[in-house]
């Protein structure tokens, strides 16, 4: 993932949330909205009451490589993403997190 593929403001992550359509299950929130940009932007949050800075960061990671592996499926639209993880995600392993995430971007890619 390129520095210019991150949603890095607080004003743009506020805005998305508020104004976008989202998407869930018991592992992500997925907060979406199109982007007047040539490409699609991401932004990850990993809340602080679910665990340490170690834990947050170990998640962050893998989801940034599950959207590099699976971002062709998100590709076709020029959106950007806010992914919120759930607590319920950190029971799963990595091969689960990436199944229930590419069912989240299925449906986006559909509406």
């Amino acid at each position: 993932m390129k520095k210019k593929d991150i949603v890095k403001s607080k004003i743009d992550f506020n805005n998305i949330i508020k104004t976008g359509k989202s998407v869930s299950n018991n592992s992500f929130v997925i907060y979406y909205k199109d982007n007047d940009k040539k490409h699609s932007r991401y932004g990850i949050s990993v809340g602080t009451k679910l665990g340490n800075a170690v834990f947050r960061n170990k998640y962050k990671r893998k989801i940034r490589m599950i959207i590099t592996t699976n971002k062709l499926i998100l590709e076709q639209k020029k959106i950007d993403i806010i992914i919120i993880f759930r607590k319920n995600g950190s029971n799963l392993s990595y091969e689960q997190l990436e199944k229930k995430f590419v069912e989240l971007a299925n449906k986006i890619k559909e509406n």
